[in-house]
């Protein structure tokens, strides 16, 4: 490389990557709210009933089906167009799924058309959003120095949180502002226009961002693939599948440990609707503390022996946890919040660079919408609905932490054959070796 690439490479600045990683906020922030309305919701677009709850958790199950087509049509766009003009796209539909399901009439309305509408456009919010994390972590992870690349790309974790967090804290408040009459005729709908509002301010600020230095690199070199997923499929089959076996962990320690707890709490019997919002905002400063530090970690001493170290820590603690939280009583509902969270926080963190690194810059936006995204449709969003379906089906309320137990010991042969992917420190490696 001459010095003049060496010097294109740099980071890119502090503000493109800070208007980059608080980008996530608003993906995480509409999926979030989802799950953490989806007591609400049953009654306003299902009509409440026994199955209403099952119903909504399967319409967020069947909509996170279209994650990895987005990611795909998305991943492409990234790597023959550019990050920036894609990701600028992505929050442009983002915005107006998010204002149409503000504005959507409910079952009382219009009956059963209701949960109809409300499935099409989340199944459009999770086509919008298929490439939008996937496209972050690349962003970031390309323009930051090689010995901070897991802290630098860690930030879109945190800021993902931030969304969460958001959410949950406009759930707690709207939920513990009216009663539950308001609340189903119109209170619901504040939180969707408040995010919609919060999706167009990101896409302005998107649109002075930076383009990503590895793509101009590409640019110049003329490397851009013609076909980037044929490209990845082609080239990095073994990468692909490191990539699906790190995102499995990370999304169900993610959707399981932290938001169906809410509906696990309430429906469980265990808190009240406005308590398990709230307490979920305590797990969700704990993934926003744990994130950055777990990164570090990585550049520290490598992304191989902390993801080794999760996986271990993801076999007991959830079963121990979701035991703990079905014993009753708030402290330990809260102790088993953060511990859950503090995991899926740190897998996430990890997860982000280790991901991303498995790839060149050449096809990378497209071999992670393949391997993260389909992970993340069958161990995110068809999770939450599994776990409430197992609970009731057998009564034991520790059967979420049995599912993340059980994609723990699946994954952890992965991880231990997985080369480290920490650039500074593979190369170390290969030279000691």
């Amino acid at each position: 490389m001459t010095r003049t690439e060496k010097h294109s490479a740099a980071e890119v600045s502090h503000g493109s990557k800070v208007i980059a990683a608080l980008s996530t906020v608003v993906e995480w922030y509409d999926f979030t709210l989802y799950l953490y309305f989806a007591t609400v919701l049953s009654r306003v677009f299902f009509g409440g009933g026994g199955n209403s709850l099952l119903v909504t958790l399967a319409g967020f199950a069947v909509s996170y089906g279209m994650r990895p087509l987005g990611a795909m049509v998305f991943g492409h766009l990234g790597d023959r167009i550019g990050r920036r003009r894609t990701l600028l796209l992505s929050m442009m539909l983002m915005t107006l799924a998010m204002l149409a399901t503000a504005l959507l009439p409910g079952h009382a309305a219009i009956g059963p058309a209701a949960g109809a509408l409300l499935l099409l456009l989340r199944c459009f919010m999770a086509f919008s959003v298929g490439g939008e994390y996937t496209g972050v972590v690349a962003y970031l992870l390309e323009g930051a120095r090689k010995d901070r690349r897991g802290l630098v790309t860690s930030l879109a974790s945190a800021a993902s949180e931030v969304g969460a967090l958001l959410a949950v804290a406009l759930s707690a408040l709207t939920v513990g502002a009216m009663d539950a009459a308001r609340l189903d005729a119109w209170g619901w709908r504040l939180p969707f226009l408040a995010g919609a509002v919060l999706a167009g301010g990101v896409w302005f600020a998107r649109s002075s961002m930076d383009e990503s230095p590895d793509f101009l690199r590409q640019v110049r070199r003329r490397s851009v693939p013609d076909s980037p997923l044929r490209h990845a499929l082609a080239h990095h089959r073994p990468a692909l599948l490191r990539t699906f076996a790190v995102s499995a962990l990370g999304s169900i320690t993610y959707y399981v440990g932290i938001t169906y707890l809410p509906a696990f709490l309430t429906s469980s019997g265990l808190l009240a609707e406005g308590r398990s919002l709230g307490l979920s905002t305590l797990a969700a400063v704990a993934v926003i503390l744990v994130t950055p530090l777990a990164g570090a970690l990585s550049d520290r001493i490598g992304r191989r022996p902390v993801l080794i170290g999760l996986a271990v820590a993801s076999l007991p603690l959830p079963l121990a946890m979701f035991g703990l939280m079905a014993a009753g009583g708030e402290l330990k509902i809260a102790t088993g919040a953060i511990v859950l969270a503090c995991l899926a926080g740190g897998v996430s963190a990890v997860g982000a660079p280790a991901t991303a690194e498995q790839f060149p810059g050449e096809g990378r936006l497209s071999g992670l919408a393949l391997g993260v995204t389909v992970a993340t449709a069958i161990f995110g969003g068809l999770t939450p609905f599994l776990a409430e379906l197992l609970v009731r089906l057998t009564g034991w309320t520790a059967v979420p932490g049995a599912m993340i137990a059980a994609v723990a010991l699946a994954v952890l042969p992965a991880f231990l054959r997985m080369p480290e992917t920490h650039p500074l420190l593979a190369r170390r490696g290969r030279r000691d070796g």
